[in-house]
């Protein structure tokens, strides 16, 4: 299906360059970073690399492993619930968080660490032959494979499956238009509200991030929530939630799901301690009062806050006890059934239960 011309095993040329005015270096036109490289330097995000007046994805058919999880994980809570997704990540990535969950995989610099090899036809496949309403680019930043996740993306909805990003929305607005077009779901990582937490633990800037966010509302169908993890002492305070929540409510309106998870300490933040519920729980009820109808809790166990409510008549409509769905009182319209209401998200007449498995899939590289 897809005729892109294979370098070199797991290369391929990038659709996001050109080179600059002195005519030694290519700039990456990928992510706000824009990384000017001469011939064989690699970006930021370490799988992109100058070669012959062009910026060249090197891990292209390559991945980490792939895993099918309940689409809760993501997290995604309006997006078909109960649903398997199949997950799959890449090496490297955009941002330098100090705090990533995922370290091993985003901070990778060996290839080898890719051991995974398949085409987009072939995990397309696997997605459907595993009974997966969709496939996820997830795991670190699928921004920076770009066309690897683009080509998945066609050969997934050539047969029915959904797709999903999980990603920080660092992407410029010239790549926004391609990256995100194949996408029906994304969930967006929201760091933080302060420019200053993005600089010193994420080497990055919010703005960016801000502009996909709106973007995504305005300009596209795609399926968005939202997703902070708090971190004590860094980006949990009273003013910072309340400053994020009131700009959730204006600039993505107030049905688009938010989700506050906990942090447990790990990679470069391995001395600060995890976050409390009551914080989490805090957080909730704050951005809630602000006018943000649907507002989750993760990293932690808290039925009340991961169940989702009516926006009409404040009735449970999707019960959720860690990754189980419990009662689900939505039509096929995904209509609340006490009140009408329709309940922003995608949504079947009846949920899945692939509950809070994760199983392990090996895909051969071709089909």
């Amino acid at each position: 299906m897809f005729a892109r011309e294979q370098l070199a095993p797991g290369v391929v040329r990038g659709d996001y360059s050109h080179v600059i005015e002195d005519g030694k270096r290519v700039q990456c036109d990928l992510c706000p970073r824009y990384c000017k490289l001469q011939d064989g330097q690699r970006g930021f995000c370490f799988i992109r690399q100058a070669r012959a007046g062009a910026i060249d994805l090197t891990s292209y058919g390559r991945a980490s492993g792939f895993c099918v999880d309940p689409i809760e994980k993501k997290p995604l809570n309006h997006f078909y619930p109960g649903t398997s997704v199949l997950s799959f990540g890449t090496a490297g990535c955009n941002l330098g968080c100090r705090f990533c969950q995922n370290w091993d995989i985003s901070k990778a610099r060996e290839m080898e660490r890719l051991t995974d090899v398949a085409s987009p036809e072939a995990i397309a496949a696997a997605a459907q032959n595993a009974g997966c309403k969709s496939l996820a680019f997830t795991y670190n930043d699928p921004v920076i494979f770009a066309e690897f996740a683009d080509d998945c993306a066609q050969a997934a909805h050539a047969i029915g499956v959904k797709t999903v990003a999980v990603t920080a929305g660092y992407i410029t607005a010239q790549a926004r238009p391609a990256f995100f077009g194949p996408i029906d779901a994304a969930n967006v990582d929201l760091k933080a509200f302060t420019e200053d937490f993005y600089e010193k633990l994420c080497f990055a800037q919010l703005g960016p991030v801000l502009d996909t966010l709106a973007w995504l509302k305005r300009e596209t169908q795609v399926w968005l929530e939202v997703t902070t993890l708090l971190i004590p002492g860094k980006n949990d305070s009273i003013d910072e939630i309340a400053r994020l929540s009131d700009w959730c409510v204006e600039r993505l309106g107030p049905e688009t799901p938010l989700h506050f998870s906990a942090f447990h300490p790990d990679f470069k933040l391995s001395e600060t301690p995890p976050t409390p519920p009551d914080t989490v729980r805090r957080a909730r009820e704050q951005a809630k009062q602000a006018g943000l109808h649907h507002v989750y809790t993760g990293n932690m166990h808290d039925r009340e806050g991961q169940s989702t409510y009516c926006s009409g008549c404040g009735k449970l409509v999707i019960e959720r006890d860690g990754y189980w769905i419990g009662s689900y009182r939505l039509d096929a319209q995904g209509k609340c059934l006490h009140c009408g209401v329709a309940l922003a998200g995608r949504f079947d007449a009846q949920p899945g239960h692939f509950g809070p498995r994760r199983v392990r899939l090996e895909i051969t590289a071709n089909r």
